[in-house]
């Protein structure tokens, strides 16, 4: 199917929109710092393995697993208030993906939408800051709703209709989309996904390397 056929056009934006991966692996890793190396290691290994999945989830696993019981609720807190400072500013200043300006021009009749793991609220701030807000006129989606929420929420409004396409950098792009009857990019530019090729390659998953691809 060409591009222009579909009738929705979602994008994760971690990797896809923004070069924005290595901003949070590395603010995983410094906000964990502080409850030592070996955890904060154990910590960003598990965020780059489980790609796409929300700050929340992630932080409460490193809590239940590697610290006591009775300071677990404050340190949950305080995880996340370091790790939102330290990739505010990250994001304000990482590089944008300004492949999208052509392919919004050869999709004017597609909705487009943000669906991702990263903070709502932080997410909407972000893109009104960096003049970004306007692009997605069908809305910047994120956690703490999951990805299958947002997608079952979104294609019951009909804010999502068929034929819809995702476009994402992890495997958890790829099957929460699928399972909501979307088609699937992988989009391998910036992923974190070490075994991207092989998995798309297993699952029969098309991708590209860089969003011009589409054009080409």
């Amino acid at each position: 199917m060409k591009l222009s056929d579909y009738s929705t056009i979602a994008f994760d934006c971690d990797g896809v929109i923004l070069n924005s991966n290595k901003v949070k692996t590395n603010a995983f890793y410094d906000a964990a710092l502080p409850y030592g190396e070996n955890n904060a290691e154990k910590l960003k290994k598990y965020h780059t393995q489980n790609g796409g999945i929300s700050r929340f989830k992630k932080f409460r696993w490193f809590v239940d697993f590697f610290l006591e019981r009775s300071i677990r609720n404050e340190a949950y807190e305080q995880l996340l208030t370091r790790y939102a400072d330290i990739v505010e500013k990250g994001l304000l200043n990482c590089e944008f993906n300004e492949d999208l300006y052509e392919l919004k021009k050869q999709t004017q009749n597609a909705n487009w939408l943000i669906v991702s793991g990263g903070s709502q609220s932080e997410l909407r701030a972000l893109f009104k800051k960096r003049n970004l807000a306007d692009l997605f006129e069908g809305g910047i989606y994120g956690s703490p709703d999951s990805k299958e929420e947002i997608f079952d929420r979104e294609l019951e409004k009909n804010n999502i209709s068929v034929p819809a396409l995702f476009i994402g950098d992890s495997k958890y792009d790829y099957f929460s989309s699928s399972k909501y009857g979307l088609d699937f990019v992988f989009l391998s530019q910036w992923t974190e996904v070490d075994d991207w090729k092989s998995f798309c390659e297993e699952n029969g998953i098309s991708y590209v390397d860089s969003l011009k691809s589409f054009n080409q």
